[in-house]
């Protein structure tokens, strides 16, 4: 529920500029340091491989009006893709820490921290970014209705560097932007959590099960052995 790509594109930039006064190493070193690399190591939820739900999701029947933008200052290029009980998308993945304030997630680590997100636990307290993995929607526009999509919380399968995550749909964004997920999210996967200056640039695939929902929403577990089943269905459906 927050936008903070502008700021960081500004930061990147910042870092790149004074990157090209450099010699030529020293120039290398700082484009490698302008933002720090996806970490290699990982979960692996559940029993499908990754290929196996990627090899499903190779073509795209875009189901939403428009496309998104992965950042603000990136070209919108993203679709919404939809497939036999799930919709999808290929992006990167931004860092949300939103909702309970905790070690990791708070406005002193994360300048666009906000007390809530969009979805709740079932005591009706927002849900913990650091702990859940959860991922961001765009917020409803004239370019996706995410909710007349099925997608009314409910199981994620997060896909990156051949892994698969299992999480929920627990927060809205900004509603020309694709592509972010929880800190939980992101370090289960070997991402960088960092919500300022982690995520990754690309290669994170999303499919959302249609009315699909964990119970409670905050149970992990919950999540993953239902999103195991739903992705067996899903590779028999397509």
């Amino acid at each position: 529920m927050r936008s903070r790509t502008l700021a960081l594109a500004t930061a990147s930039g910042a870092a790149l500029l004074a990157a090209a006064a450099l010699p030529a190493s020293a120039q290398q070193l700082a484009h490698a340091t302008a933002r720090p690399a996806a970490k290699s190591a990982g979960v692996q939820e559940g029993t499908v491989g990754a290929a196996d739900l990627l090899a499903k999701v190779k073509d795209c029947q875009q189901i939403s009006n428009g496309k998104y933008r992965t950042d603000e200052e990136t070209a919108a290029t993203i679709p919404v893709c939809g497939k036999n009980g799930a919709v999808f998308w290929k992006a990167d993945m931004d860092v949300d820490c939103d909702g309970q304030i905790t070690a990791q997630c708070n406005k002193n680590t994360d300048p666009w921290f906000q007390e809530g997100t969009a979805f709740e636990q079932s005591d009706g307290e927002p849900l913990n970014a650091e702990k859940l993995p959860y991922v961001v929607v765009p917020s409803i526009s004239g370019i996706w209705d995410y909710s007349k999509a099925g997608i009314k919380g409910g199981v994620v399968a997060i896909i990156y560097n051949n892994k698969v995550e299992y999480a929920v749909v627990g927060d809205t964004g900004p509603d020309k932007i694709i592509g972010e997920a929880s800190y939980a999210a992101a370090k289960g996967l070997g991402i960088d959590p960092d919500p300022k200056t982690g995520g990754a640039d690309s290669g994170v695939t999303y499919i959302l099960f249609k009315n699909s929902k964990a119970s409670p929403i905050e149970s992990h577990s919950d999540a993953v052995s239902r999103g195991d089943a739903l992705a067996k269905k899903f590779l028999q459906d397509n």
